[in-house]
């Protein structure tokens, strides 16, 4: 394994990343304090196959009963899986246009869903990526889509697509530049950006640009998870470094004009970076067991890395079953938070899907 790991301080008036290299450092790193406080990261068990034969399964969003809405990228359906594995189609998106790394992709669950039965879709059309929202009724299935945000950059490749509701109740959404490098430095640009809009899909309030952008700087986002407060976000790198980041509401991560660990004031370093990409290429991230997940597509495995409490970076990282599964692109923690839901991506056109592709998995936390 070759990555570099940094641990984050938040300074007055900027953000300052600073090395734990072990030499002239006055704090022990992330991993260290989380020994000495006697945290130790959950194992995962054996995993157990919940769902199977899935076409580009992408985003997971569970229910509050313990069902789990899932989305295809390719096919443009949404499904309800159970957790006893029983699947069933809820409906299909009809203006999908799946081409590339384009599709229908993120899903996420109303934080009202009792009162308000709705859930969030991010799809690529001909003309951009979107976020729509509509009721879920068990019987009824999907109702009308209502567009809450449109105009995201899409292209062939780097449409980003995960969203997720923090805590702040607000949504979050992982663009990607649409391979248009410089929109990841326009302020004004929805590409190469974490967004942060409400319900209906105005921006949030303490928004740092009086618009829709949450942080800039970025590549491709396709994983989004929370520590109490605290946001991890995962981002492919090119041909190098990709990255775990902590981003603060107006931080510049960097994208075109540096990537990894630069240790230039006017950006902001990841916490993570893997060096080599081919053990990486990290999509989906969730927080479960005192640890961050991610899973990783190219590098076909699932990352670990221990957490310290609710603050601070995470510790050295730590990978599970390599080459067992094939291509890792979504993990979510289950309702519980006592186990994980895994989703493979082997049969997106780069993956070597086998009778049962693509499946999804449930790891238990021991």
């Amino acid at each position: 394994m070759r990555y570099r790991h940094h641990a984050g301080l938040l300074a007055t008036g900027a953000f300052l990343l600073m090395a734990c290299s072990g030499e002239d450092d006055a704090d022990a790193p992330p991993e260290e304090r989380a020994e000495s406080e006697g945290q130790q990261p959950r194992d995962p068990g054996t995993p157990e196959i919940v769902a199977r034969d899935l076409e580009v399964p992408w985003g997971i969003g569970f229910l509050p009963d313990g069902d789990a809405l899932v989305t295809e990228r390719d096919s443009g359906r949404v499904l309800r899986v159970g957790a006893d594995g029983a699947t069933q189609e809820i409906d299909t998106l009809d203006d999908v246009h799946a081409e590339g790394e384009g599709g229908l992709m993120g899903i996420a669950v109303s934080p009202q869903f009792t009162s308000d039965a709705n859930v969030y879709l991010y799809y690529t059309t001909e003309d951009d990526n979107r976020v729509v929202r509509a009721s879920y009724d068990e019987d009824d299935g999907l109702g009308d889509l209502e567009v809450v945000l449109e105009g995201i950059p899409n292209a062939g490749n780097h449409n980003g697509g995960r969203i997720a509701f923090g805590p702040d109740d607000a949504l979050y959404v992982g663009t990607g530049d649409a391979g248009d490098e410089a929109l990841a430095q326009d302020e004004s640009s929805l590409g190469g950006k974490i967004l942060r809009v409400g319900l209906d899909g105005a921006p949030a309030a303490g928004n740092p640009f009086d618009n829709e952008v949450y942080t800039l700087g970025h590549r491709n986002v396709q994983g989004l998870a929370w520590n109490g407060d605290t946001l991890f976000a995962t981002e492919f790198g090119p041909d190098v470094d990709d990255e775990v980041n902590m981003p603060e509401a107006g931080g510049n991560y960097g994208w075109p004009e540096m990537t990894g660990v630069a240790g230039d004031p006017e950006f902001i370093d990841p916490v993570i970076t893997w060096e080599d990409v081919s053990e990486a290429s990290p999509s989906g991230a969730a927080v479960a067991g005192d640890a961050l997940w991610v899973a990783a597509l190219r590098g076909e495995r699932l990352w670990r890395a221990p957490l310290a409490g609710e603050v601070g970076a995470p510790g050295e990282p730590e990978d599970f079953f390599t080459g067992e599964y094939g291509r890792l692109r979504t993990v979510v923690p289950t309702p519980e938070g006592n186990a994980l839901w895994v989703a493979t991506s082997n049969t997106d056109g780069r993956g070597d899907p086998n009778d049962e592709d693509d499946v999804i998995l449930r790891i238990p936390l021991n």
